[in-house]
């Protein structure tokens, strides 16, 4: 539903990548990787890695960038050490090219110019964008600067954070298994009601106003849920992910991955790459908090 705190995002064929020659695979960069683990895990310097992507040997790397995995032994003339840093971002559902830009201090056309595209072209899920001089992390949207998207409609963000606990136990009451509710909550959020994506999803669980609205009517037995309160927001994200265990037959790998795609693009268009990632990431996070 978001950018998520966690950001693992795309790894496999649709995934839009630089062309090169000279790379054996693509590897997506887990939360902690640096470029360091990851040229000792495939047998390479850490110049050659650096080299092969372009970045400088200290540069930190984007959880979700995608780093090119060049044949062992490989060289690359340019002297790495005089390369400006960068990182690469890999676009999620929701994106937009000035969003990014302004998450890593960019301006619109320095982002479209890096990777040679019209400031207003189009923007598609899964690609791998080159943020020149980027910062190691973007910096989150604060509720504030996103004031005159929250009074279009609830729900609301608010200076709350919850706990797995407090997650857990609305999972429970609501049918859902509470180690897979607070995957979810912490992959979308971190706990954190605050959190507002750059496609306006909201809260813990990341609702959107128009999903919080079809929530409100159709989930919740004319039971209102309260627009700034985090705790409804996760009763709001739960009764969404019971109604697509329901709808998947209790699997909660793609129940995951409806939940952040959309259940009829899932049956539609299949799982993207960019969704597997975060599927994965949900279903790991489920043994942190107590689950299979």
């Amino acid at each position: 539903m978001r950018t998520s705190i966690v950001v693992v995002l795309a790894a496999a064929a649709a995934l839009a990548l630089p062309a090169a020659a000279s790379a054996d695979f693509a590897h997506v960069v887990a939360p902690g990787e640096s470029l360091t683990s990851i040229a000792a895990t495939d047998g390479l310097s850490v110049g050659e890695l650096a080299a092969a992507n372009g970045l400088a040997t200290d540069a930190q790397l984007l959880a979700g960038a995608v780093v090119e995995i060049p044949p062992r032994g490989s060289s690359t003339a340019a002297n790495v050490s005089t390369r400006t840093a960068s990182a690469r971002y890999v676009v999620r559902r929701g994106d937009t090219l000035s969003g990014i830009a302004a998450r890593f201090g960019l301006t619109l056309h320095e982002l479209a110019d890096a990777n040679g595209i019209r400031p207003n072209g189009l923007l598609l899920a899964g690609r791998a964008l080159t943020v020149p001089g980027g910062s190691s992390s973007p910096s989150r949207p604060a509720a504030a600067e996103l004031a005159g998207s929250s009074s279009d409609g609830p729900p609301y963000p608010t200076p709350d954070r919850v706990t797995a606990s407090q997650v857990e136990e609305v999972a429970a009451a609501n049918g859902v298994p509470p180690s897979f509710a607070a995957s979810i909550a912490w992959q979308e959020s971190g706990f954190n009601n605050d959190f507002v994506s750059n496609a306006d999803a909201r809260g813990v669980m990341q609702i959107l106003p128009g999903t919080w609205g079809w929530i409100q009517q159709t989930m919740t037995d004319g039971t209102p849920l309260a627009p700034a309160s985090a705790i409804d927001n996760v009763r709001a994200g739960v009764l969404l992910l019971r109604s697509l265990l329901i709808s998947t037959g209790g699997d909660q790998a793609l129940a995951a991955a409806a939940y952040i795609q959309g259940l009829a693009s899932v049956r539609r268009d299949g799982v993207f790459p960019a969704t597997r990632a975060y599927v994965n990431d949900v279903l790991a996070l489920r043994q942190q908090f107590g689950g299979a």
